[in-house]
């Protein structure tokens, strides 16, 4: 049983486990967000008496925010005060006992080439530990010669009671009275990381593509987790970056606690997307894992082609500059699909990077056509996701003519656009033009209709056969007026 010794360290989760007096908080817990952080909430057994109770634990991780930690009884029926609470993440190490005995002789295991051993006296001069995780070169006094390096294994007198072996929380807690309870431990930690992968195949021919969604989870928190229930945050939570730390104890925090095969879920949570895995997952230190939470296999989608090579903008301010640079002739490939329930989805997608692939006939392997990221994505929402430029198609951007008034009071600027499908079957373009000189524009003489996009960008949508060319003009006349 947990007595209340004056100090009493909760080593091991597995002597943990036949502790408990119930398990509805046994497993641990995992919160995971975008943002590299996750909430950990863990079991505890406690056994008040009737005072103050020292009780510590070493299963946080190494990258617990020591100001988040919050420890309360779940069921709200104990009262009790966390009158201190301390954080020590100095474990030790063998660097760290070297400086711990600087300025004293110690005694070092040296192997001889014959396989014997010398047990020699050396004093330690300077360790070579530096807070922080930098190292200095050690010096070690052997008699009367110094040497940057340690002459063997160096063997050291007994740990002191003030050594622990891993990062450690402990608390000094008030109760009125004796208890014994399941209280739960929630703290914010670094190290943990999930994100998205779509992998979306279609047919050599055809658009009707299947859409299967992957979370991988990541933990590099320097502790691991068996059997943890865990849920996933999608969205952009604002995390104030904590400040570096000493590795020394922290302190104060005070606290009067008087009750405060299945599917991924999803819901609505605040204002993100909270998912729920459907059954317990062992996540190691330095380990990821895959698991699915999406899957469609009839999505209506379609190939996008468009050319864009302007990339000026309209900045507010008036320009009269004749342009003759070269534009680009890449014209780039798109997939989109609407993310709606019609179209077999209708469900958040959250940020992470899409995989496009097409199955070949000829042998049925998935070979991969391009890849990109995409945002979080409501429901009832386009999904672009930008694969590539075609081969076989080409745009080419001229200027054909520039006049501006002496008063600069309108300009008045000539544009051929040729489009070239060298494949073998029909292609529609997007053609997409900034009107970037000035806000007050008028299009003349389009040889096609367009489309406004916004005050500053309009669009033509270009059918090109096969193996030809196709030109579109216009002319943009801005006025200061």
């Amino acid at each position: 049983m947990l007595t209340s010794l004056t100090s009493f360290k909760l080593m091991k989760k597995s002597y943990l486990l036949p502790l408990l007096a119930s398990q509805a908080f046994a497993n641990p817990g995992l919160t995971i967000y975008n943002q590299g952080i996750a909430v950990v909430r863990e079991t505890i057994p406690l056994n008040l008496k009737a005072g103050v109770t020292e009780v510590s634990f070493d299963q946080a991780t190494a990258q617990v925010r020591p100001d988040s930690v919050v420890l309360r009884d779940p069921s709200g029926k104990i009262a009790f005060s966390v009158l201190e609470q301390g954080y020590r993440n100095d474990p030790v190490s063998q660097s760290l006992l070297l400086q711990h005995f600087e300025g004293k002789e110690i005694t070092f295991k040296r192997q001889n080439q014959d396989g014997t051993f010398d047990l020699i006296k050396g004093e330690i001069v300077r360790s070579g530990y530096v807070p922080g995780g930098r190292h200095q070169s050690p010096i070690i006094k052997i008699g009367s010669q110094m040497q940057f390096s340690l002459p063997g294994e160096p063997l050291f007198p007994a740990l002191g009671n003030d050594s622990i072996l891993r990062p450690t929380l402990n608390w000094q807690i008030d109760s009125d009275a004796e208890a014994k309870f399941d209280a739960q431990l929630s703290y914010m930690s670094g190290g943990f990381s999930w994100e998205a992968t779509y992998n979306v195949i279609a047919p050599e021919k055809g658009e009707t593509v299947t859409i299967n969604g992957w979370v991988t989870l990541s933990n590099k928190s320097g502790t691991a987790f068996r059997d943890a229930t865990v849920k996933l945050v999608a969205g952009d939570v604002n995390v104030n970056r904590p400040q570096p730390m000493m590795m020394s104890s922290a302190s104060s925090f005070s606290k009067r606690s008087k009750g405060e095969g299945k599917k991924v879920t999803e819901k609505s949570f605040d204002d993100f997307h909270l998912y729920g895995l459907p059954r317990p997952l062992t996540l190691r230190d330095q380990e990821s894992k895959q698991v699915e939470f999406l899957g469609s296999s009839k999505v209506k989608a379609k190939k996008v082609y468009l050319y864009a090579p302007v990339r000026h903008r309209f900045y507010g301010g008036w320009n009269v500059n004749p342009m003759t640079q070269e534009y680009s002739k890449d014209v780039v490939t798109s997939w989109e699909f609407k993310n709606s329930k019609e179209n077999g989805l209708g469900v958040p997608f959250p940020a992470g990077t899409m995989r496009f692939y097409r199955s070949d006939e000829a042998d049925g392997n998935l070979e991969f056509v391009g890849e990109n990221k995409i945002k979080h994505t409501p429901k009832n929402e386009i999904i672009s996701v930008q694969t590539g430029t075609a081969f076989d198609l080409l745009g080419e951007h001229k200027t054909t003519d520039f006049k501006a008034s002496s008063d600069k009071k309108w300009a008045r600027e000539s544009f051929e656009i040729t489009l070239t499908n060298r494949s073998e079957e029909e292609k529609t373009i997007t053609i997409r033009e900034p009107l970037w000189r000035w806000s007050n524009c008028k299009i003349e003489k389009p040889s096609m209709e367009f489309t406004k996009i916004n005050a500053n960008t309009i669009e033509f949508k270009v059918v090109v056969p096969a193996d030809s060319k196709k030109t579109v003009t216009y002319t943009a006349y801005y006025s200061a007026n």
